[in-house]
């Protein structure tokens, strides 16, 4: 009996060559973007938490926005940025993307002794 599941597209024959994504293009905006953004930022008062939302917000959008400039068709992009409180804890961002050779995972971290933002940024290739 025949299989009946699919091929996988990295599988698939196809005479139209597969976009690549620079990732490295991406890491080194991305270290940039964070260090100028956060280098002298202060975790605000309980009153003021609405800063930390700004910078996440102001961090994914410019993120994505480059990412549209490196390969602006053929992937979707998702980026996910977390900036917590720096309390001398311990922190640990690892991610590692499985899927097919076109695809990436970028992820970066910045520290100061006020705060501790994890951005990852993946472009998953749609054609």
């Amino acid at each position: 009996m025949a299989s009946l599941r699919s091929p996988s597209r990295s599988a698939a024959a196809s005479p139209i060559p597969r976009p690549s994504f620079d990732a490295d293009l991406l890491k080194n905006y991305t270290k940039a973007l964070l260090s100028t953004t956060l280098q002298t930022a202060a975790w605000p008062d309980a009153k003021d938490r609405d800063k930390v939302k700004g910078w996440m917000k102001e961090i994914g959008e410019r993120v994505k926005t480059r990412m549209l400039e490196i390969r602006p068709t053929g992937f979707k992009y998702i980026v996910m940025t977390q900036i917590n409180e720096n309390l001398g804890q311990g922190g640990r961002a690892d991610m590692v993307c499985h899927w097919e050779d076109s695809d990436i995972v970028v992820q970066e971290m910045f520290s100061n002794d006020s705060l501790i933002c994890i951005c990852v940024a993946f472009a998953i290739r749609t054609m």
